[in-house]
């Protein structure tokens, strides 16, 4: 059996950004992993979380599953914090020995140190912005993908060692016609392509 480890990493704004579309791709997620044999544990960034404990998971997952909203072009600022005291504090024992260069060893490169290696990721974001704007040399993001836009939480597992796989977006989540089976199948569609 894999063990996958699904991080909230809601950070949640009264009348704004109240947590449930979040949890619902959370849900769903946890009712893919369950049905189909998997071991899992969750995390809530939003949370009195032990640091040790999350480290520890860090260890014990094949995979990992990130939810979050997008805020102000990148991660909530308490997913951060997170990101922060977990990556950090699992130095020499999980997540990375050393940024992986070498004096004795010229040829290993910055980014190199992760202990991650059999690790597998995947980023499940909710936006506001329309899916339009990616990939689009007119569009906000001046033509950068999805993934490039995301650049510093795939770079910060890399730094891990860590493999990224499919990222899953819904976008224009205010617009009002938001079709949630639509965006669930294809949700579930990327879960079965990254984890099956």
């Amino acid at each position: 059996m894999k063990n996958i480890l699904i991080i909230n990493g809601h950070q949640k704004y009264d009348q704004i950004a109240e947590g449930k579309l979040t949890q619902l791709y959370i849900e769903t997620a946890s009712e893919f992993f369950l049905k189909n044999g998997f071991n899992l544990r969750h995390s809530v960034v939003e949370s009195d979380y032990d640091i040790k404990e999350e480290v520890e998971k860090f260890g014990w997952a094949d995979y990992i599953l990130l939810q979050h909203p997008v805020y102000w072009m990148g991660v909530p600022w308490i997913t951060k914090k997170y990101i922060d005291e977990v990556f950090s504090s699992g130095i020499h024992t999980v997540t990375y020995e050393s940024d992986g260069r070498s004096g004795a060893d010229a040829t290993k490169k910055y980014g190199s140190g992760g202990l991650m290696k059999s690790t597998k990721y995947m980023l499940s974001l909710t936006y506001n912005c329309p899916l339009s704007e990616f990939s689009n040399k007119d569009g906000f993001f001046d033509g950068l993908s999805l993934d490039e836009a995301n650049i510093a939480t795939h770079k910060t597992f890399q730094f891990c060692g860590a493999k990224p796989l499919e990222t899953y977006s819904v976008n224009d989540i205010y617009k009002g016609d938001l079709d949630m089976t639509l965006e669930l199948n294809k949700f579930n569609d990327i879960l079965k392509r990254n984890f099956l």
